[in-house]
């Protein structure tokens, strides 16, 4: 059947298409999670190195540390590796920054 066909090769189509798109995204995540983990390298160098937290607020990172485990029950929960790896990291950092606060504050 020659409709039977061409409609399983539209959703072959299509299924390619949302696979290059999803593949693209898990791409620009773990770049942008890259990127903003460097991005708090400073943060954590200025406390950890310079045995400086002043100006350092513990209730943001105290907070960010809380929105990182929910980002972390969600992409479990959802299987999403790309979430869990990058929230995963970033709660590294805060645990790090937040430890430096508490000792250097």
């Amino acid at each position: 059947n020659l409709w039977l066909a061409w409609k399983m090769k539209e959703n072959q189509t299509r299924y390619t298409f949302l696979a290059k798109k999803e593949k693209l995204i898990d791409t620009l995540i773990y770049s942008s999670g890259f990127f903003g983990l460097a991005m708090t390298i400073p943060q954590i160098t200025k406390i950890w190195i310079g045995k400086n937290a002043s100006g350092v607020s513990a209730i943001a990172w105290l907070s960010y540390i809380l929105i990182a485990l929910v980002w972390i029950a969600y992409g479990s929960i959802h299987k999403k590796k790309p979430i869990i790896i990058t929230y995963v990291l970033w709660l590294i950092c805060y645990i790090f920054i937040l430890g430096g606060i508490a000792l250097y504050g």
